[in-house]
Protein backbone atom coordinates (compact mmCIF):
# COMPACT_ATOMS: atom_id res chain seq x y z
CA UNK A 1 0.00 0.00 0.00
CA UNK A 2 1.13 3.55 -0.17
CA UNK A 3 2.46 5.43 2.04
CA UNK A 4 0.63 8.81 3.40
CA UNK A 5 3.57 11.37 4.67
CA UNK A 6 2.60 12.56 7.91
CA UNK A 7 0.96 15.52 8.92
CA UNK A 8 2.17 16.42 12.36
CA UNK A 9 4.18 14.22 14.77
CA UNK A 10 3.09 15.94 18.55
CA UNK A 11 -0.82 16.58 18.87
CA UNK A 12 -1.88 18.01 22.67
CA UNK A 13 -4.62 20.27 21.72
CA UNK A 14 -8.55 19.32 22.52
CA UNK A 15 -10.38 16.87 20.23
CA UNK A 16 -13.28 17.62 18.69
CA UNK A 17 -16.44 15.95 20.27
CA UNK A 18 -17.74 14.05 17.53
CA UNK A 19 -13.88 12.44 17.59
CA UNK A 20 -14.57 11.45 21.40
CA UNK A 21 -18.21 10.62 20.05
CA UNK A 22 -16.97 8.44 17.38
CA UNK A 23 -14.02 6.45 19.58
CA UNK A 24 -17.01 5.57 21.89
CA UNK A 25 -19.39 4.11 18.83
CA UNK A 26 -16.63 1.97 18.09
CA UNK A 27 -16.32 -0.06 21.59
CA UNK A 28 -20.44 0.14 21.44
CA UNK A 29 -19.75 -1.82 18.11
CA UNK A 30 -17.12 -3.83 19.33
CA UNK A 31 -19.64 -4.78 22.58
CA UNK A 32 -22.16 -6.18 20.67
CA UNK A 33 -19.32 -8.97 19.53
CA UNK A 34 -17.10 -8.93 22.80
CA UNK A 35 -20.19 -8.46 25.27
CA UNK A 36 -21.98 -10.98 24.08
CA UNK A 37 -19.39 -13.56 24.01
CA UNK A 38 -18.17 -13.16 27.41
CA UNK A 39 -21.92 -12.81 28.72
CA UNK A 40 -23.78 -15.08 26.95
CA UNK A 41 -21.59 -17.74 25.01
CA UNK A 42 -20.91 -20.08 28.05
CA UNK A 43 -24.84 -20.11 29.02
CA UNK A 44 -25.43 -20.62 25.37
CA UNK A 45 -23.60 -23.52 24.63
CA UNK A 46 -24.41 -25.16 27.94
CA UNK A 47 -28.17 -24.45 27.78
CA UNK A 48 -29.09 -23.86 24.50
CA UNK A 49 -26.29 -25.97 22.13
CA UNK A 50 -26.29 -28.54 25.00
CA UNK A 51 -22.72 -28.68 25.50
CA UNK A 52 -21.33 -29.85 28.79
CA UNK A 53 -19.44 -27.31 31.12
CA UNK A 54 -16.15 -29.51 30.91
CA UNK A 55 -15.96 -29.51 27.02
CA UNK A 56 -16.67 -25.79 26.73
CA UNK A 57 -14.07 -25.36 29.41
CA UNK A 58 -11.73 -27.08 27.13
CA UNK A 59 -12.58 -25.33 23.88
CA UNK A 60 -12.22 -21.58 25.91
CA UNK A 61 -8.90 -22.45 26.78
CA UNK A 62 -7.36 -23.45 23.43
CA UNK A 63 -9.35 -21.09 21.24
CA UNK A 64 -8.40 -17.73 23.25
CA UNK A 65 -4.88 -18.99 23.45
CA UNK A 66 -5.20 -19.08 19.29
CA UNK A 67 -7.35 -15.09 19.88
CA UNK A 68 -3.86 -14.21 22.29
CA UNK A 69 -1.52 -15.30 18.83
CA UNK A 70 -3.75 -13.98 16.35
CA UNK A 71 -3.28 -10.03 18.63
CA UNK A 72 -0.30 -10.55 18.14
CA UNK A 73 -0.54 -11.41 14.37
CA UNK A 74 -3.02 -8.74 13.89
CA UNK A 75 -0.36 -5.70 15.24
CA UNK A 76 2.26 -6.72 12.79
CA UNK A 77 0.12 -6.27 10.21
CA UNK A 78 -1.19 -2.63 11.59
CA UNK A 79 2.53 -1.25 12.46
CA UNK A 80 3.14 -2.55 8.44
CA UNK A 81 0.29 -0.86 6.59
CA UNK A 82 -0.56 2.87 5.29
CA UNK A 83 -2.88 3.70 3.29
CA UNK A 84 -4.49 7.52 2.18
CA UNK A 85 -6.87 6.32 5.01
CA UNK A 86 -4.21 6.00 7.33
CA UNK A 87 -3.02 2.73 9.31
CA UNK A 88 -5.83 1.99 11.54
CA UNK A 89 -9.22 3.03 10.05
CA UNK A 90 -9.36 1.16 7.40
CA UNK A 91 -9.60 -2.10 9.35
CA UNK A 92 -12.33 -1.02 10.96
CA UNK A 93 -13.93 -0.31 8.07
CA UNK A 94 -13.44 -3.21 5.86
CA UNK A 95 -13.66 -5.20 9.26
CA UNK A 96 -16.86 -5.03 10.43
CA UNK A 97 -19.29 -6.64 8.65
CA UNK A 98 -16.92 -10.01 8.51
CA UNK A 99 -16.60 -10.13 12.34
CA UNK A 100 -20.37 -9.53 13.29
CA UNK A 101 -21.80 -11.94 10.74
CA UNK A 102 -18.95 -14.03 12.41
CA UNK A 103 -20.84 -13.34 15.65
CA UNK A 104 -23.93 -14.20 14.47
CA UNK A 105 -22.37 -18.05 13.02
CA UNK A 106 -21.07 -18.53 16.77
CA UNK A 107 -24.48 -18.15 18.05
CA UNK A 108 -26.41 -20.31 15.44
CA UNK A 109 -24.88 -23.95 16.24
CA UNK A 110 -26.74 -26.23 14.23
CA UNK A 111 -29.31 -28.63 16.42
CA UNK A 112 -29.77 -30.80 14.32
CA UNK A 113 -25.69 -32.02 14.28
CA UNK A 114 -24.36 -34.60 17.16
CA UNK A 115 -22.47 -33.47 20.05
CA UNK A 116 -19.22 -34.04 18.29
CA UNK A 117 -20.64 -32.04 15.25
CA UNK A 118 -21.76 -29.17 17.72
CA UNK A 119 -18.27 -29.44 19.40
CA UNK A 120 -16.53 -28.87 16.05
CA UNK A 121 -18.52 -26.23 14.51
CA UNK A 122 -18.72 -24.36 17.69
CA UNK A 123 -14.38 -24.47 18.15
CA UNK A 124 -14.30 -23.56 13.91
CA UNK A 125 -16.78 -20.30 14.38
CA UNK A 126 -15.17 -19.64 17.41
CA UNK A 127 -11.64 -19.41 16.64
CA UNK A 128 -12.51 -17.14 13.37
CA UNK A 129 -14.77 -14.95 15.38
CA UNK A 130 -11.38 -14.27 17.34
CA UNK A 131 -9.57 -13.63 14.54
CA UNK A 132 -11.53 -11.22 12.82
CA UNK A 133 -12.02 -9.54 15.99
CA UNK A 134 -8.04 -8.96 16.61
CA UNK A 135 -7.89 -7.47 13.15
CA UNK A 136 -10.70 -5.10 14.04
CA UNK A 137 -9.75 -4.27 17.88
CA UNK A 138 -6.64 -4.12 17.68
CA UNK A 139 -6.40 -0.92 15.21
CA UNK A 140 -9.32 0.49 16.80
CA UNK A 141 -7.28 0.39 20.36
CA UNK A 142 -4.14 1.25 18.41
CA UNK A 143 -6.17 4.33 17.33
CA UNK A 144 -6.42 6.20 20.33
CA UNK A 145 -2.64 6.96 20.65
CA UNK A 146 -2.49 8.50 16.94
CA UNK A 147 -5.42 10.71 17.52
CA UNK A 148 -3.47 12.34 20.65
CA UNK A 149 -0.63 12.60 22.75
CA UNK A 150 -2.46 14.93 25.42
CA UNK A 151 -2.91 13.20 28.80
CA UNK A 152 -6.32 14.60 29.13
CA UNK A 153 -7.67 13.95 25.67
CA UNK A 154 -6.41 10.05 25.69
CA UNK A 155 -8.25 10.40 29.16
CA UNK A 156 -11.35 11.90 27.56
CA UNK A 157 -11.16 8.94 24.33
CA UNK A 158 -10.58 6.39 27.82
CA UNK A 159 -13.58 7.84 29.31
CA UNK A 160 -15.56 7.22 25.94
CA UNK A 161 -14.58 3.64 25.03
CA UNK A 162 -15.98 2.71 28.51
CA UNK A 163 -19.21 4.44 28.05
CA UNK A 164 -19.28 2.87 24.55
CA UNK A 165 -18.41 -0.39 25.82
CA UNK A 166 -20.96 -0.06 28.92
CA UNK A 167 -24.06 0.95 26.53
CA UNK A 168 -23.04 -2.02 24.40
CA UNK A 169 -23.45 -4.51 27.22
CA UNK A 170 -26.30 -2.69 28.40
CA UNK A 171 -28.26 -2.99 24.93
CA UNK A 172 -27.50 -6.86 24.33
CA UNK A 173 -28.08 -7.97 27.58
CA UNK A 174 -32.14 -6.08 28.15
CA UNK A 175 -32.42 -7.28 24.77
CA UNK A 176 -31.26 -10.87 25.05
CA UNK A 177 -32.40 -11.84 29.20
CA UNK A 178 -35.59 -11.02 29.29
CA UNK A 179 -36.57 -12.77 26.52
CA UNK A 180 -35.28 -16.03 28.13
CA UNK A 181 -36.75 -15.28 31.43
CA UNK A 182 -40.10 -15.20 29.35
CA UNK A 183 -39.72 -18.33 27.58
CA UNK A 184 -38.50 -20.23 30.81
CA UNK A 185 -41.65 -19.06 32.54
CA UNK A 186 -43.90 -20.84 29.72
CA UNK A 187 -41.47 -23.74 29.75
CA UNK A 188 -44.36 -25.74 31.05
CA UNK A 189 -46.42 -24.93 27.70
CA UNK A 190 -43.58 -26.26 25.60
CA UNK A 191 -42.00 -28.94 24.54
CA UNK A 192 -38.60 -29.47 25.30
CA UNK A 193 -37.02 -29.33 21.68
CA UNK A 194 -39.52 -26.28 20.78
CA UNK A 195 -38.08 -24.39 24.27
CA UNK A 196 -34.54 -24.81 22.88
CA UNK A 197 -35.70 -23.53 19.23
CA UNK A 198 -37.31 -20.48 20.69
CA UNK A 199 -34.29 -19.75 23.14
CA UNK A 200 -32.08 -20.16 19.62
CA UNK A 201 -34.46 -18.10 18.20
CA UNK A 202 -33.66 -14.95 20.50
CA UNK A 203 -29.79 -15.29 19.81
CA UNK A 204 -30.22 -15.61 15.73
CA UNK A 205 -32.67 -12.52 15.52
CA UNK A 206 -30.65 -10.53 18.03
CA UNK A 207 -27.38 -11.29 16.17
CA UNK A 208 -28.49 -10.18 12.97
CA UNK A 209 -29.72 -7.14 14.06
CA UNK A 210 -26.90 -6.27 15.99
CA UNK A 211 -24.78 -6.85 12.23
CA UNK A 212 -26.94 -3.45 10.82
CA UNK A 213 -26.22 -2.09 14.12
CA UNK A 214 -22.80 -2.29 14.77
CA UNK A 215 -22.24 -1.59 11.29
CA UNK A 216 -23.32 2.32 11.51
CA UNK A 217 -21.29 2.60 14.61
CA UNK A 218 -18.33 1.44 13.41
CA UNK A 219 -18.81 3.67 10.38
CA UNK A 220 -18.86 6.52 12.80
CA UNK A 221 -15.38 5.54 14.16
CA UNK A 222 -14.07 5.54 10.47
CA UNK A 223 -15.73 8.60 9.82
CA UNK A 224 -15.34 10.78 12.58
CA UNK A 225 -12.16 9.95 14.23
CA UNK A 226 -8.78 11.07 12.94
CA UNK A 227 -5.19 10.08 12.57
CA UNK A 228 -2.95 13.04 13.88
CA UNK A 229 0.08 11.59 15.47
CA UNK A 230 1.97 9.96 12.84
CA UNK A 231 5.57 8.14 13.17
CA UNK A 232 8.10 8.97 9.92
CA UNK A 233 10.97 6.52 10.75
CA UNK A 234 10.42 3.29 8.34
CA UNK A 235 8.50 0.22 9.18
CA UNK A 236 9.98 -1.18 12.30
CA UNK A 237 11.08 -5.00 11.64
CA UNK A 238 10.07 -8.18 13.78
CA UNK A 239 13.33 -8.19 15.29
CA UNK A 240 12.74 -4.39 16.47
CA UNK A 241 10.02 -4.72 17.47
CA UNK A 242 10.89 -7.72 19.75
CA UNK A 243 13.38 -4.85 21.02
CA UNK A 244 11.22 -1.98 21.58
CA UNK A 245 9.24 -4.28 23.70
CA UNK A 246 11.65 -6.09 25.35
CA UNK A 247 13.11 -3.08 26.79
CA UNK A 248 9.74 -1.58 27.58
CA UNK A 249 9.00 -2.03 31.47
CA UNK A 250 6.27 -0.18 31.55
CA UNK A 251 4.16 -2.30 29.30
CA UNK A 252 5.22 -5.41 31.20
CA UNK A 253 4.14 -4.01 34.41
CA UNK A 254 1.07 -2.96 33.17
CA UNK A 255 0.53 -6.34 31.21
CA UNK A 256 1.45 -8.63 34.46
CA UNK A 257 -1.06 -6.65 36.73
CA UNK A 258 -3.88 -6.46 34.01
CA UNK A 259 -3.27 -10.30 33.87
CA UNK A 260 -4.16 -10.65 37.06
CA UNK A 261 -7.24 -8.38 36.93
CA UNK A 262 -8.86 -9.60 34.15
CA UNK A 263 -8.21 -13.41 34.81
CA UNK A 264 -10.92 -12.62 37.67
CA UNK A 265 -12.94 -10.27 35.80
CA UNK A 266 -13.40 -12.45 32.96
CA UNK A 267 -14.14 -15.47 35.33
CA UNK A 268 -17.38 -13.11 36.33
CA UNK A 269 -18.64 -12.75 32.71
CA UNK A 270 -19.68 -16.34 31.76
CA UNK A 271 -21.20 -16.98 35.80
CA UNK A 272 -23.10 -13.84 35.65
CA UNK A 273 -26.20 -15.66 33.49
CA UNK A 274 -25.71 -18.82 35.93
CA UNK A 275 -25.61 -16.50 38.90
CA UNK A 276 -28.72 -14.57 38.05
CA UNK A 277 -30.42 -17.82 37.32
CA UNK A 278 -29.53 -20.02 40.38
CA UNK A 279 -28.59 -17.13 43.06
CA UNK A 280 -30.88 -14.66 42.42
CA UNK A 281 -33.73 -16.88 41.24
CA UNK A 282 -34.11 -15.76 37.15
CA UNK A 283 -32.31 -14.68 34.92
CA UNK A 284 -34.36 -11.88 34.29
CA UNK A 285 -31.87 -10.69 36.77
CA UNK A 286 -29.17 -10.45 34.27
CA UNK A 287 -30.19 -7.46 32.88
CA UNK A 288 -29.98 -4.94 36.41
CA UNK A 289 -26.80 -7.11 37.07
CA UNK A 290 -25.26 -5.15 33.77
CA UNK A 291 -27.31 -2.39 34.10
CA UNK A 292 -25.79 -2.09 38.00
CA UNK A 293 -22.27 -2.69 36.48
CA UNK A 294 -22.53 -0.73 33.67
CA UNK A 295 -24.70 1.86 35.07
CA UNK A 296 -21.56 3.07 37.66
CA UNK A 297 -19.08 2.66 34.45
CA UNK A 298 -21.75 5.18 32.67
CA UNK A 299 -22.16 7.08 35.73
CA UNK A 300 -17.97 7.79 36.27
CA UNK A 301 -17.37 8.37 32.76
CA UNK A 302 -17.50 11.45 32.58
CA UNK A 303 -15.64 12.36 35.90
CA UNK A 304 -12.74 10.01 34.96
CA UNK A 305 -10.46 12.45 33.33
CA UNK A 306 -10.76 14.78 36.54
CA UNK A 307 -10.15 11.90 38.44
CA UNK A 308 -6.95 10.89 36.53
CA UNK A 309 -5.82 14.59 36.20
CA UNK A 310 -6.12 15.07 40.46
CA UNK A 311 -4.66 11.50 41.09
CA UNK A 312 -3.18 10.56 38.60
CA UNK A 313 -3.65 6.83 36.17
CA UNK A 314 -1.52 5.13 38.09
CA UNK A 315 -2.58 5.56 41.80
CA UNK A 316 -6.05 5.16 40.04
CA UNK A 317 -5.39 1.92 38.67
CA UNK A 318 -3.13 0.81 41.96
CA UNK A 319 -5.69 1.25 44.35
CA UNK A 320 -9.13 0.59 42.50
CA UNK A 321 -8.57 -3.23 42.98
CA UNK A 322 -10.21 -2.38 47.28
CA UNK A 323 -13.37 -1.86 45.37
CA UNK A 324 -13.29 -5.82 43.96
CA UNK A 325 -12.35 -7.01 47.01
CA UNK A 326 -14.36 -5.88 49.05
CA UNK A 327 -17.69 -6.29 46.39
CA UNK A 328 -16.15 -10.00 45.90
CA UNK A 329 -16.03 -11.18 49.59
CA UNK A 330 -19.44 -9.61 50.23
CA UNK A 331 -21.05 -10.99 46.96
CA UNK A 332 -19.44 -14.29 48.25
CA UNK A 333 -20.94 -14.31 51.45
CA UNK A 334 -24.59 -12.63 50.72
CA UNK A 335 -27.27 -15.64 50.86
CA UNK A 336 -29.70 -17.04 47.46
CA UNK A 337 -32.14 -14.87 46.80
CA UNK A 338 -30.94 -11.55 48.47
CA UNK A 339 -31.32 -9.66 45.80
CA UNK A 340 -30.59 -6.19 46.85
CA UNK A 341 -27.66 -6.87 48.67
CA UNK A 342 -26.36 -8.77 45.48
CA UNK A 343 -26.93 -5.75 43.66
CA UNK A 344 -25.72 -3.33 45.44
CA UNK A 345 -22.19 -5.57 46.28
CA UNK A 346 -22.08 -6.00 42.46
CA UNK A 347 -22.47 -2.39 42.44
CA UNK A 348 -19.29 -2.04 44.63
CA UNK A 349 -17.49 -4.44 42.12
CA UNK A 350 -18.56 -2.28 39.39
CA UNK A 351 -16.48 0.86 40.62
CA UNK A 352 -13.46 -1.24 40.87
CA UNK A 353 -14.38 -2.73 37.32
CA UNK A 354 -14.58 0.68 35.67
CA UNK A 355 -11.47 2.31 37.02
CA UNK A 356 -9.55 -1.19 35.83
CA UNK A 357 -10.91 -1.00 32.58
CA UNK A 358 -10.84 1.96 32.00
CA UNK A 359 -7.37 3.51 33.31
CA UNK A 360 -5.76 0.64 31.58
CA UNK A 361 -6.47 1.48 28.42
CA UNK A 362 -4.77 5.27 28.96
CA UNK A 363 -1.97 3.49 30.62
CA UNK A 364 -1.56 1.40 27.44
CA UNK A 365 -1.31 4.54 25.54
CA UNK A 366 1.08 6.01 27.54
CA UNK A 367 3.56 2.85 27.58
CA UNK A 368 3.79 3.47 23.74
CA UNK A 369 5.37 6.94 24.23
CA UNK A 370 7.85 5.31 26.93
CA UNK A 371 8.93 2.77 24.32
CA UNK A 372 9.45 5.05 21.91
CA UNK A 373 11.69 7.26 24.71
CA UNK A 374 13.62 4.11 25.08
CA UNK A 375 14.55 2.52 21.85
CA UNK A 376 13.58 5.27 19.18
CA UNK A 377 11.19 3.05 17.91
CA UNK A 378 7.41 3.59 17.88
CA UNK A 379 5.11 0.72 17.39
CA UNK A 380 1.68 1.61 18.27
CA UNK A 381 0.49 -1.54 16.97
CA UNK A 382 2.66 -3.77 18.34
CA UNK A 383 2.43 -2.18 21.47
CA UNK A 384 -1.24 -2.64 21.72
CA UNK A 385 -0.85 -6.27 20.11
CA UNK A 386 0.83 -7.16 23.36
CA UNK A 387 -1.31 -5.50 25.70
CA UNK A 388 -4.13 -7.18 23.93
CA UNK A 389 -2.12 -10.65 23.97
CA UNK A 390 -2.63 -10.60 27.27
CA UNK A 391 -6.18 -9.93 27.78
CA UNK A 392 -6.83 -12.67 25.32
CA UNK A 393 -4.62 -14.77 27.70
CA UNK A 394 -6.90 -13.67 30.28
CA UNK A 395 -9.96 -14.50 28.63
CA UNK A 396 -8.74 -17.98 28.13
CA UNK A 397 -7.81 -18.54 31.39
CA UNK A 398 -10.64 -16.28 33.24
CA UNK A 399 -12.99 -18.27 30.79
CA UNK A 400 -12.10 -21.52 31.36
CA UNK A 401 -11.97 -21.05 35.25
CA UNK A 402 -15.53 -20.04 34.97
CA UNK A 403 -16.45 -23.09 33.23
CA UNK A 404 -14.17 -25.43 34.96
CA UNK A 405 -15.56 -24.34 38.70
CA UNK A 406 -19.31 -25.31 36.84
CA UNK A 407 -17.78 -28.75 36.15
CA UNK A 408 -16.35 -29.10 39.30
CA UNK A 409 -19.47 -28.03 41.28
CA UNK A 410 -21.33 -30.88 39.29
CA UNK A 411 -23.20 -28.43 36.79
CA UNK A 412 -26.10 -30.15 34.86
CA UNK A 413 -26.24 -29.02 30.87
CA UNK A 414 -29.48 -28.23 29.71
CA UNK A 415 -30.53 -30.84 26.94
CA UNK A 416 -33.52 -31.30 24.59
CA UNK A 417 -35.22 -33.91 27.34
CA UNK A 418 -34.79 -31.71 30.20
CA UNK A 419 -34.24 -27.98 29.10
CA UNK A 420 -33.74 -26.75 32.71
CA UNK A 421 -32.83 -29.29 35.37
CA UNK A 422 -32.14 -28.75 38.97
CA UNK A 423 -28.73 -28.19 39.89
CA UNK A 424 -27.08 -29.53 42.58
CA UNK A 425 -25.84 -27.24 45.83
CA UNK A 426 -22.19 -27.44 44.53
CA UNK A 427 -22.86 -26.44 41.38
CA UNK A 428 -24.49 -23.13 43.02
CA UNK A 429 -21.16 -22.97 45.26
CA UNK A 430 -19.49 -22.83 42.32
CA UNK A 431 -21.17 -20.09 40.53
CA UNK A 432 -21.19 -17.94 44.24
CA UNK A 433 -16.85 -18.42 44.36
CA UNK A 434 -16.59 -18.15 40.50
CA UNK A 435 -18.60 -14.53 40.88
CA UNK A 436 -17.11 -13.01 44.44
CA UNK A 437 -13.90 -14.97 45.35
CA UNK A 438 -11.74 -15.67 42.37
CA UNK A 439 -11.82 -11.60 41.25
CA UNK A 440 -11.04 -10.97 44.94
CA UNK A 441 -8.14 -12.89 45.33
CA UNK A 442 -6.87 -12.03 41.52
CA UNK A 443 -7.23 -7.83 42.43
CA UNK A 444 -4.76 -8.41 45.45
CA UNK A 445 -2.40 -10.23 43.21
CA UNK A 446 -2.41 -7.45 40.77
CA UNK A 447 -2.03 -4.89 43.67
CA UNK A 448 1.11 -6.25 44.63
CA UNK A 449 2.24 -7.03 40.96
CA UNK A 450 1.73 -3.21 40.19
CA UNK A 451 3.64 -1.43 42.59
CA UNK A 452 6.68 -1.07 40.87
CA UNK A 453 4.95 0.48 37.79
CA UNK A 454 7.33 3.31 36.64
CA UNK A 455 5.64 5.83 34.65
CA UNK A 456 3.64 8.35 36.30
CA UNK A 457 1.34 10.96 34.61
CA UNK A 458 4.11 13.66 35.46
CA UNK A 459 7.02 11.41 34.19
CA UNK A 460 5.09 10.70 31.03
CA UNK A 461 4.94 14.57 29.64
CA UNK A 462 8.77 14.32 30.56
CA UNK A 463 9.05 11.54 28.65
CA UNK A 464 6.74 12.69 25.91
CA UNK A 465 8.56 16.18 25.74
CA UNK A 466 11.97 14.84 25.82
CA UNK A 467 11.06 12.26 22.99
CA UNK A 468 9.55 15.65 21.26
CA UNK A 469 12.79 17.66 21.34
CA UNK A 470 14.94 14.27 19.68
CA UNK A 471 12.95 14.47 17.01
CA UNK A 472 13.07 17.97 16.22
CA UNK A 473 16.42 17.64 16.40
CA UNK A 474 16.89 15.01 14.19
CA UNK A 475 14.17 17.43 11.75
CA UNK A 476 16.88 20.07 12.42
CA UNK A 477 19.95 18.24 11.56
CA UNK A 478 18.23 16.50 8.09
CA UNK A 479 17.53 19.89 6.93
CA UNK A 480 21.26 21.43 7.37
CA UNK A 481 23.12 18.26 5.95
CA UNK A 482 20.82 16.72 3.89
CA UNK A 483 20.76 13.38 5.03
CA UNK A 484 19.24 11.46 8.01
CA UNK A 485 20.52 11.32 11.42
CA UNK A 486 19.82 8.43 14.04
Amino acid sequence: MSQVPPAREGVHEPLPKRAVVGYASGDFANNLAFSLGTSFLLYYYTDVAGLSAAAVATMFLVVRLWDAVADVAAGRLVDRTMTRWGKFRPFILFGAVPLLLLSFLTFHVPASFDLGTKLLYAYLTYAVLGLAYSLVNIPYGSLASAMTQSVRERARLVAARFFGAAAGGIVLTYVIAPQISALKAQRGTLTPGRYQAQVQAVFTHTTLAFVLVGTGAYLLTFLWCREQVVRTQPRVSLRETWQTLRHNTALALLCAASFCYLTGLFAVGGASAYYAQYVMGDIRWMGPIVLVNSGISIVAAPFIPSAVERWGKTALFQWCGLFTVAGGVALFLTPAGAVAPALVFLGVKGIGAALINTVMFGLEADTVEYGEWKSGKRSEGATYAIFSFTRKITQSIGGALGAAALALGGYLSATAAVPDPVQPESAVTAIRVTMGLIPAVAALVAMAVFWRYPLTDRRFREIRDETEARKAARGRATASDGRAVD
